[in-house]
C-alpha cells in the first residue's frame, strides 16, 4: 500500500527496499510496497560518567564528566553511518551508554597512561581537551558527534589520598607565602621611608646642578642663534643681490631677441608678399590655359561627338544583323541536333535488340554446354561404375574410343615426313683378345678404340652442323 510519512523536527525516515540500492534518508518521501520505513530521533542524550584511569606514575584517579552526544546532522556521510549501526538501538539503553562510555574510558585512559599526574593535574585543560578530541575521532565511525563535554575536577580514588595532600600543600604553601609576603611589606615599609628621605635630598641637589647647568647653555645657545640670524640675513642680501644681477642680465638678452625676431619677421614679410604676388600670377596663367583647353576640348569634342554618334548606331545596326544571323544558325543547329539525337536513339534501339538477341543467344548457348557437360558427367560416371572404379582402364578406353593413338601416330609420322635422316654406324675398339695379355694391353685397346671413333664422330657433326675440326686435330676425307 503507497504511504507518504513526514518526520517530525528532530526525526529522520530511513527507508530501504525495492529499487534503494542502500538506504534512502529523507525526512518527507513516498513508501511503496516492498519497502520498509523506519523513523531514528537526532536528538542529543546526556551520558554522565565517572572514568577511573591511571597516570604514568601508576596513581589512580577518577575523572568525573558529561558528554551530550548525538548523530551528526550536517554530515550526509556520518547521518548514513548513524542510521546504518546506531538508529535501530535505543538512545537510553545500555547498549549505547556502554559503546559510548568504553570509547571515553579507552581513550582517556590511554592518555592518562602517557602523562604524570602533576602534568595532569596543572594541565587540565589541554588534558580535558585531548580527550574531547580523541573521542570524537572513535565516534565519528559511528556517525556520533560530541555537541558538548564537560570534564570536572579530578577526584581521587578511596585509599589513594593524592589530590587532598597535594591541597593540603597548596594551602600550606599560601600561608606561608602570606607570612612571607606580610614581612616583606614591612620591611620594603620602613626601608622604603628612609629611601625617600635620602632620594628627596638627592634630589633637590640634583635639581639645583641641572638648573645651573641649563642656565648656561641657554645663554650660549641664544649667542648662537643672534649669530645664525646675522649670517642668514647676510646670505639672503647676497642672494637677492645676484638674483637681481641674474635678471638683468636676462632681460638684456630678452631684448636682444626681441629686436632679431622683429627683423626676422619684416624680412619674412617681405618675402611673403612677394611669394603671394608670384602665386596669383600662377593661378591667373593657369585659368587662362584652362580656358583655352575648354575652348579647344568643345570645338573637338562636338566633332567627335558626332561622329561616335554616328560609329554607335553602325555598330548597333552590325551587331543586330549578327544576332539575327547567330539565332538563326542556332536553330538550324538545334533542329540538326535534334534529328542526330533521334537517329541516335533509333540506333541505340537497334543496338541494345541486337544485343539482347546476342545474349539470348549466349544463354542459350551456355544452357547448352551446362547440359553437354551434365551429360558427359553423367556418362563418364556411368563408364567409371562400369570399369570398377579403375581410372587407368576408363582412361585407356577412352583414348582408344576417341582414335587418341590414331592421332599421336598420324602426328608423329607427318613430323619425320621428308626428313632423310644421316645415320652414322661405328663400333669399338674390337673384340676381347682373352685374358693372357694382361691388364695393360687391355689399357691400349681401349685408347686406340676412342681414336677409331674420331673420325666417324668427327664427319657425323660436320654432316649435320657444318663444322669442322681444327687442324690439329686431323682433316676429313672427301668421300
Amino acid at each position: 500500500m503507497f504511504m507518504y510519512k513526514v518526520a517530525s523536527a528532530s526525526e529522520y525516515l530511513v527507508i530501504t527496499g525495492v529499487g534503494i540500492p542502500d538506504l534512502k534518508i529523507a525526512k518527507k518521501s513516498w513508501v511503496f510496497p516492498g519497502q520498509s520505513c523506519t523513523v531514528f530521533d537526532i536528538s542529543p542524550v546526556n551520558y554522565t560518567f565517572e572514568v577511573q584511569a591511571m597516570s604514568a606514575e601508576k596513581l589512580p584517579f577518577i575523572l568525573p564528566a558529561v558528554f551530550t552526544v548525538g548523530p551528526r546532522v550536517d554530515d550526509d556521510d556520518s547521518l548514513h553511518k548513524y542510521a546504518r549501526l546506531i538508529a535501530a538501538h535505543d538512545k537510553l539503553s545500555n547498549h549505547m551508554k556502554e559503546l559510548v562510555q568504553g570509547v571515553i574510558e579507552g581513550e582517556t585512559r590511554v592518555l592518562a597512561a602517557s602523562m604524570t599526574m602533576e602534568e595532569i593535574f596543572r594541565g587540565t585543560k589541554e588534558f580535558k581537551k585531548e580527550v574531547f578530541e580523541k573521542v570524537q575521532l572513535e565516534l565519528n565511525q559511528f556517525g556520533l558527534w560530541i555537541y558538548n563535554a564537560n570534564v570536572k575536577q579530578l577526584v581521587d580514588v578511596r585509599g589513594h589520598e593524592y589530590f587532598s595532600y597535594l591541597g593540603q600543600k597548596t594551602q600550606m604553601e599560601a600561608a606561608n607565602q602570606a607570612k612571607i609576603d606580610v614581612a616583606e611589606a614591612k620591611m620594603k615599609g620602613e626601608v622604603g621611608s628612609k629611601l625617600r628621605d635620602g632620594q628627596t635630598l638627592q634630589n633637590a641637589a640634583k635639581i639645583d646642578a641641572q638648573t645651573k647647568i641649563i642656565s648656561t647653555q641657554r645663554q650660549g645657545e641664544g649667542k648662537k642663534e643672534e649669530i645664525k640670524v646675522r649670517t642668514e640675513v647676510k646670505v639672503f642680501e647676497n642672494m637677492r643681490e645676484a638674483e637681481v644681477a641674474q635678471a638683468n642680465a636676462e632681460l638684456a638678452k630678452k631684448k636682444a631677441g626681441w629686436a632679431k625676431e622683429a627683423q626676422v619677421a619684416e624680412v619674412e614679410a617681405n618675402k611673403a608678399v612677394a611669394l603671394r604676388e608670384a602665386e596669383l600670377q600662377k593661378n591667373v596663367e593657369e585659368m587662362n590655359a584652362r580656358t583655352r583647353t575648354e575652348k579647344l576640348k568643345a570645338e573637338f569634342l562636338s566633332k567627335a561627338s558626332v561622329e561616335y554618334e554616328t560609329k554607335v548606331q553602325e555598330a548597333n545596326w552590325e551587331l543586330y544583323k549578327k544576332q539575327k544571323a547567330a539565332e538563326a544558325n542556332l536553330y538550324e543547329a538545334k533542329k540538326v541536333a535534334e534529328a542526330q539525337k533521334a537517329a541516335a536513339e533509333a540506333s541505340f534501339f537497334g543496338q541494345k535488340q541486337k544485343v539482347d538477341g546476342d545474349l539470348y543467344a549466349k544463354k542459350k548457348e551456355a544452357e547448352g554446354m551446362i547440359a553437354l557437360a551434365e551429360a558427359q558427367g553423367t556418362y563418364i560416371r556411368t563408364l567409371l561404375d562400369a570399369f570398377g572404379g579403375d581410372y587407368s582402364a576408363l582412361r585407356d578406353y577412352l583414348m582408344i574410343s576417341g582414335g587418341m593413338y590414331q592421332q599421336i601416330a598420324k602426328i608423329n609420322g607427318d613430323a619425320i615426313s621428308g626428313l632423310q635422316p644421316k645415320i652414322s654406324i661405328w663400333t669399338g675398339a674390337g673384340q676381347d683378345g682373352g685374358g693372357d695379355h694382361g691388364t695393360a694391353n687391355t689399357a691400349m685397346k681401349e685408347v686406340a678404340g676412342i681414336y677409331k671413333m674420331l673420325p666417324p664422330l668427327f664427319k657425323t657433326v660436320h654432316d649435320q652442323t657444318g663444322m669442322v675440326p681444327p687442324p690439329w686435330m686431323g682433316t676429313l676425307t672427301e668421300p
